[in-house]
């Protein structure tokens, strides 16, 4: 009897105790250094209280391997057993218990199990992984331990989890494992049948048809062409017939099973049905006649007893010599090609094109090269001319013509996205400008000057005549804005009116102006580049053309060179252009107009110098500085030298201009820049002392000097 647990009525348990420490998590499995906390005794090292302990040393020999863990040792080898089970039906008619086969797997790295159902088709059952992978215990009361790859062996019973499966056999690499780690292992057994499977068998074998059988095998051309079809684009010709018309067809051949669709290229809002043949064999010879149920069959079987009631399965016969059979030829992709003429039910139809994998196929499989396509369209309606009665002479030409082509009247409608284009915004006018005078007998009038305007927009054309003081005659408008007819057309015929283009205005060209005849001898400045921009419109104005007849010239190349080192008495390698005009134009003998003589003289002129003048631009600068008082040029030199790091003297002139604007210099961008660009060498650099003492306005004064008009702010 034990004494109860009272103070005063107990021992004390530490007596001779020398160990207290606390044990460590840490161990060696299988040399192996690892977690070892669920195994590890209490204070002291003494079992806690159930706990067992384990043995130091191993029962078996150690072997002459190496000494890796298990994990290297056995990396990726399973034992593999072949079991099964018997599932208890309760509450079923038809079967008592079933039999489940499983595949069982000890992996040797960790000895982990895992148990697998193979999957059996409309079993109505969750199959697959039956017991995930890890370790198995082994039944009480041995709980406490792992199933080891010693307790396996064939034509044995082995529990997981209170359901017992019976091992029957193994593969061959288990079979070899086991003998050479000593098991004995015993014969393998068979599986028994289950019995359910064995009735649903017998029940689907009675259901076979008792006839003879023949089979035909498509399943290798499905899984061969499956997906992969040729198309064509075919024309079927119609309009022979009444109310018949062209109507173009695209043809789908699916290889999968020999089966041709014919579909209808539609155009919007025709009102028929897009599918003009449903998929199926198509006949060579359709339409067939007509056919009794069972006649058009793939296979003939014949009746050994006739009438007679015989349950007989010998009494059915295949028919191989086909006696009756109605021959049916279908289209093969071999009778497709373009240019063939293909009977749809009756319907001729001719194949014009196919497409990239059509031709790839033919290519591979028939060696065909030649894809020549055939035109399906087609040809355009006669185009029949509609005749307008003739201008009445009220109102435009372009109204009156509106009523003559629809009821509800609408007014003319103007090129407006023109209009939008050609219209004068900003400094672009795109009206072209002349200097003309009257081509006249009439003394009175040799001498008028007019200006004739052309406006893009509109094809308009409008003459000013500039007033001369004393002339006697009374300048202004000469002609108001409107579009001028070409001379000599009738005015009531039922066509449209030409009227005066651009293109047929150039200096030297006679214009007749409702009945007076100008001659144009000058145009302005943007009037000449616009032509020369536009020299595809505007022959007179392009410099190739004009190149390409003084070639023809080329044999008086050097009577050309004379004539103009006789022509430069100066020696300055250029002349006039009232000298220039005179020798080209004795020289090509009336070949070139005035307008290419003036055009020639633009390309090769003598570029002007538009760059301003330095003391003018200093002269504008020091005006600006001396209004608002400006004196910090020292300030501005010494920063420079603070940034002048190598002390060369130089700074980049976007440094120098960045420095004046922080300085609110008071100079503008435009002069500010001009002036830079004086000063700045190959390298962009400015040296800074020469271009701030050159703005010292105290210290270097510089004359006044009238700045020009392009740099004088508005």
């Amino acid at each position: 009897m034990a004494l109860p647990l009272l103070p005063g009525n107990s021992f004390n348990r530490n007596v001779g105790k020398e160990k207290f420490h606390k044990s460590q998590h840490w161990g060696f499995c299988n040399n192996v250094s690892m977690l070892v906390s669920e195994d590890k005794p209490g204070i002291g090292g003494e079992l806690l209280l159930g706990q067992k302990m384990q043995p130091k040393y191993s029962v078996f020999p150690k072997g002459m391997g190496s000494d890796a863990p298990s994990w290297v040792a056995f990396d990726k080898q399973v034992l593999s057993f072949d079991a099964y089970l018997e599932d208890e039906v309760p509450d079923k008619r038809q079967e008592n218990y079933r039999i489940r086969c499983y595949k069982i797997y000890f992996y040797l790295e960790d000895d982990t199990i895992q148990v697998n159902e193979p999957e059996l088709k409309n079993s109505g059952m969750p199959q697959g992984t039956f017991i995930r992978r890890h370790r198995i215990s082994l039944p009480p009361p041995d709980d406490d331990q792992f199933y080891t790859m010693h307790h396996f062996n064939i034509n044995i019973d082995i529990v997981f989890y209170g359901r017992t499966f019976k091992i029957y056999d193994c593969d061959t690499f288990t079979k070899n494992f086991l003998k050479k780690i000593g098991v004995k292992v015993n014969p393998p057994g068979q599986c028994p049948e289950d019995p359910y499977m064995k009735m649903r068998r017998e029940t689907l074998d009675c259901r076979e048809p008792l006839r003879p059988y023949e089979s035909f095998d498509t399943l290798k051309q499905f899984l061969e062409y499956d997906r992969k079809v040729l198309r064509f684009f075919c024309l079927w010709d119609d309009s022979a017939s009444m109310f018949g018309d062209r109507r173009e067809l695209i043809l789908h051949y699916f290889l999968s099973d020999d089966t041709v669709e014919v579909k209808e290229v539609m155009l919007h809002n025709s009102g028929r049905d897009p599918m003009f043949l449903q998929r199926r064999k198509l006949p060579k010879y359709g339409p067939p006649g007509v056919y009794q149920p069972g006649q058009i069959t793939d296979r003939t079987v014949l009746n050994m007893y006739g009438g007679l009631r015989v349950n007989r399965v010998d009494g059915y016969l295949l028919d191989k010599y086909m006696l009756g059979k109605v021959d049916e030829e279908f289209y093969k992709d071999s009778d497709l090609f373009i240019g063939a003429t293909i009977n749809v039910w009756g319907r001729k139809v001719l194949l014009c094109d196919c497409d990239e994998f059509t031709k790839k196929y033919y290519k591979t499989k028939y060696g065909i090269e030649n894809f020549t396509s055939i035109p399906c369209e087609a040809p355009p309606p006669p185009k029949i001319e509609r005749k307008f009665p003739p201008y009445t002479g009220f109102g435009s030409e372009e109204d009156s013509l509106r009523s003559c082509i629809g009821l509800v009247l609408k007014p003319y409608q103007r090129n407006f996205k023109k209009f939008m284009e050609k219209d004068s915004y900003g400094n672009i006018s795109n009206t072209l400008r002349f200097f003309g005078k009257l081509f006249t007998h009439k003394c009175a009038d040799l001498n008028r000057m007019f200006v004739i305007s052309y406006f893009l927009s509109d094809d308009t054309i409008s003459v000013f005549e500039p007033i001369e003081r004393n002339s006697g005659i009374t300048g202004g408008k000469f002609l108001k804005r409107i579009r001028v007819k070409k001379p000599g057309q009738e005015v009531f015929k039922s066509e449209l009116s030409e009227y005066i283009k651009a293109e047929e205005l150039y200096i030297g060209a006679k214009v007749n102006v409702n009945g007076y005849l100008f001659l144009l001898v000058n145009a302005d400045e943007y009037t000449l580049n616009y032509m020369e921009t536009n020299s595809d419109k505007f022959p007179m104005s392009s410099i190739e053309l004009i190149l390409e007849k003084l070639k023809e010239e080329e044999s008086k190349s050097g009577e050309i060179r004379k004539v103009f080192i006789a022509a430069d008495s100066k020696h300055r390698k250029m002349v006039d252009y009232n000298t220039f005009r005179d020798i080209i134009l004795s020289l090509t003998v009336g070949k070139l107009t005035e307008h290419e003589v003036i055009t020639l003289a633009r390309h090769y002129q003598v570029p002007e110098d538009t760059r301003p003048d330095m003391n003018v631009l200093m002269a504008q600068a020091h005006e600006q500085l001396k209004k608002n008082t400006f004196e910090n040029f020292e300030r501005l030199i010494a920063t420079c030298v603070y940034e002048d790091r190598e002390k060369k003297k130089v700074l980049p002139s976007k440094d120098i201009k960045r420095l004046c604007k922080s300085s609110r210099l008071p100079l503008t961008d435009d002069l500010l820049g001009s002036i830079l660009s004086g000063f700045k060498d190959s390298e962009e650099q400015i040296n800074y002392e020469s271009f701030f003492c050159a703005l010292n306005w105290r210290m270097n004064p510089m004359p006044e000097f009238e700045a020009p008009s392009y740099l004088k702010e508005v």
